[in-house]
């Protein structure tokens, strides 16, 4: 596992997640955004493609139990994909007295119909592995159960453009290339806005940065036009 931490006063702290197949190298101009706003942050590594996400959300836990250890304030959860489903696992696992805001960027919360596609060949399933399997949109019990209703402020992300044409054809419109627009939305959730993105540039996208700390900082992104 691979993580980086810096600690800093005065917002309280981030926990970046990545998506699947993806590393924290992937978050870390996020990262570098958060720690100048003035956040604490960690962006942690984890084993995407070889693990279920209640086993992840174990693995995770004793890191982001360190972090949180290391600074008074809110503890806040900014994650890429997969990673928005693995922090409402790891949160309906391991409630935080200190938890703050949680923005999701792309998360499949209604899951995606690429995964649905997809599920059954076998280099798929060889290569996203188990988690995988949970990012369908019709999902088993075990599965259902690891992701109860949210009670805390979340903030989604969405994405409305793509630069893969097999993956666009899959999924309905508007989408990101991986994630439709519907498909990103969740009951409880405190608020919702699309950008000009494909999925893997959400993460990275300049607009979608700048909603994520309004978010964190207000509860609510800046509703306005020319993103």
């Amino acid at each position: 596992m691979l993580d980086s931490a810096t600690k800093s006063s005065g917002q309280g702290g981030v926990v970046l997640l990545h998506a699947i197949a993806r590393t924290s190298r992937s978050l870390d101009k996020m990262q570098r955004a958060l720690d100048t706003a003035g956040f604490a942050t960690l962006n942690l590594g984890y084993s995407s493609r070889r693990k279920p996400l209640d086993a992840l959300a174990t693995d995770i836990h004793p890191a982001i139990a360190r972090f949180a250890d290391g600074f008074d304030g809110p503890i806040h959860f900014v994650a890429h994909s997969m990673g928005g489903l693995l922090t409402r696992v790891y949160l309906a696992t391991h409630p935080l007295q200190r938890l703050g805001r949680v923005v999701m960027l792309g998360t499949p919360n209604g899951g995606s119909e690429v995964a649905d596609r997809l599920k059954n060949f076998r280099l798929y399933r060889a290569y996203f592995g188990p988690a995988g399997q949970q990012l369908t949109t019709v999902r088993d019990h075990a599965t259902e159960r690891l992701l109860p209703a949210v009670d805390y402020p979340v903030g989604i992300i969405a994405g409305n453009r793509s630069i893969d044409p097999i993956s666009s054809a899959l999924l309905p419109k508007p989408h990101d290339g991986k994630v439709a627009v519907a498909n990103t939305r969740l009951a409880g959730m405190a608020d919702h806005i699309v950008v000009g993105a494909a999925h893997p540039w959400l993460l990275r996208h300049g607009p979608a940065i700048e909603q994520t700390i309004a978010f964190l900082r207000d509860g609510r992104f800046r509703h306005t036009t020319g993103w």
